[in-house]
């Protein structure tokens, strides 16, 4: 498996912002990992990223162990977290470049995939702009960018649309439609639009609970939509 949790938990005190949650992904699969605010999305995938580390239970990345390998889980993964962190004051080329050298990436092997991302990702025109020159967007391209630089195998993308305009949208799902062609793709959202467009499978989480794990073809058989199925399991 890609990616598999195994009861994982993560409590704050006496708070369970995950609860015992198990999932296994596949490689090669485009997965929506759906819920409402605060129903544990971006703690998982912490977790996941070894970001933080959980109260119980295990995962793991491409069969490394997040808590006890966390070096090949992080060259395993490529992370794009709710909130784009990026050097601002940066060139676009010369924070790719960076980002590359920190996976150990050198030379004209850093080079020749700093060009191969730039394109792949539509950044053609705004590679020598600062980063603060560019649209939100284009920001959330550079931070696909840095995600893909080391071409993982695992893609962990967490709210990757949030805050776009509409022909935004349509163009960083089609990133994501691309990039998953030949990566395993972890997307969480709570907007059931992007899950229809760029997923096969969705686990709908609420309160840190799993609710949900099934095909998007199987969450649908009931003949409602998916925002009616996603009303009736998390009652949003």
């Amino acid at each position: 498996m890609s990616i598999s949790t195994k009861q994982l938990t993560k409590a704050y005190g006496s708070q369970k912002a995950i609860d015992a949650i198990s999932f296994d992904i596949p490689k090669g699969q485009i997965i929506g990992f759906l819920g409402p605010n605060g129903a544990g999305k971006s703690t998982t995938m912490k977790i996941l990223t070894g970001y933080i580390q959980a109260t119980e239970g295990e995962a793991f990345i491409n069969g490394f162990d997040v808590s006890k390998e966390p070096i090949a889980v992080k060259n395993s993964i490529g992370y794009l977290p709710e909130h784009n962190p990026l050097y601002l004051e940066m060139y676009v080329k010369e924070f790719l470049e960076f980002a590359g050298s920190l996976h150990g990436l050198r030379g004209k092997t850093l080079k020749n995939r700093v060009a191969e991302v730039i394109e792949l990702v539509g950044l053609d025109r705004e590679q020598h702009k600062k980063i603060e020159q560019l649209s939100k967007g284009y920001r959330q391209r550079v931070g696909l960018a840095q995600a893909l630089i080391h071409e993982p195998e695992v893609l962990i993308l967490d709210e990757p649309t949030t805050g776009l305009d509409p022909n935004q949208l349509v163009e960083i799902r089609n990133l994501i439609k691309e990039a998953g062609k030949n990566k395993t793709v972890i997307l969480s959202t709570h907007i059931m639009q992007e899950v229809e467009s760029i997923c096969e499978r969705a686990i709908i989480i609420n309160r840190g609970k799993i609710v949900a794990d099934q095909s998007l073809a199987e969450l649908k058989a009931s003949g409602q939509s998916m925002e009616e199925v996603f009303r009736s399991l998390t009652g949003n």
